[in-house]
């Protein structure tokens, strides 16, 4: 099984027709995404890459059925994209969108909320259920099939675990970047909840990164409620204080967030932590391997 996307997605791209967006959606539909047409204003009536284009996200559901859709629009206009389709009964929107004001950002979060719609991003990679949908900007072929559900902050970390995974003989159920930014859609623990109950979901990996305190709420959520292996990776364990690092939200400040406290509290919570991110898929497959001897 997996988590939010699947064969069955029936995908509209917001940008359809930039530059961006023609690119991705291509690359999407050559791995089989289903991808039924794209919306960019003032084009509608026309056809691109052999699909419709449409005014609006609410004309493209009418006329598709549309349930996810993918962002690939200016920052100043993306807040408004996700908000237009979280008002049209999109169910799970993904935002690869870079640069979005923190207060954009915040708004339309708040709206998809109300809609109970799933936002992925903004400043992410996207989702990927393998051999299935494809759904953003991650190479497709580095992604195999398989059990083991990945959450990452790191569009380049997300690559290297889930290669990492198939090396050690595993694979992926979904695999979702959810972005660095201060404000994000989804979090560890909203994700971490749906592979909870997703049965053929059998351990997750969590990649975070210093600043803020997803992962250290995440451990608190494993700790209490989630009934399967984790294991984990925190980028940035050398970041000097109040330096920038790559995403807006990698940032430490006032001594919080860093990466040493962020492992004490997925290591007291029970995860396997590896401290070296080329030791992922070997930390998986120790960790599974311990837990068939427990059985």
């Amino acid at each position: 099984m997996s988590i939010l996307v699947n064969k069955n997605s029936k995908v509209i791209v917001q940008g359809f027709t930039g530059k961006e967006g023609t690119f991705h959606a291509q690359n999407c539909l050559d791995y089989g995404t289903n991808v039924v047409g794209g919306v960019s204003p003032g084009k509608g009536g026309k056809i691109h890459l052999g699909k419709p284009v449409f005014d609006s996200v609410k004309e493209a559901v009418q006329a598709t059925s549309a349930d996810v859709s993918l962002i690939f629009v200016p920052p100043i206009f993306a807040s408004d994209a996700i908000i237009e389709a979280a008002f049209a009964g999109i169910i799970v929107i993904v935002c690869i969108t870079e640069g979005i004001p923190v207060k954009d950002a915040m708004i339309a979060k708040k709206i998809v909320e109300k809609h109970n719609a799933v936002l992925i991003g903004p400043n992410c990679p996207g989702i990927i259920t393998p051999d299935e949908a494809k759904i953003g900007i991650m190479p497709g072929f580095i992604f195999k099939k398989g059990s083991i559900g990945l959450i990452s902050k790191s569009g380049t970390l997300t690559y290297e675990a889930a290669h990492q995974v198939a090396q050690v003989g595993f694979g992926i159920s979904t695999a979702i970047g959810i972005g660095g930014d201060p404000i994000i859609g989804s979090t560890f623990i909203d994700l971490l909840k749906l592979f909870n109950e997703d049965d053929e979901t059998e351990a997750v990996v969590i990649i975070g990164e210093i600043g803020g305190d997803l992962e250290i709420q995440a451990a608190d959520y494993i700790k209490k409620y989630f009934k399967k292996p984790v294991v984990a990776f925190i980028a940035g364990q050398t970041a000097p204080k109040d330096k920038r690092m790559g995403h807006a939200g990698a940032i430490i400040s006032s001594g919080s967030g860093t990466a040493q406290e962020k492992m004490d509290a997925l290591s007291e919570a029970g995860v396997s932590v590896a401290k070296n991110p080329a030791i992922i898929g070997e930390t998986l497959k120790k960790m599974i391997e311990e837990n068939c001897k427990n059985i």
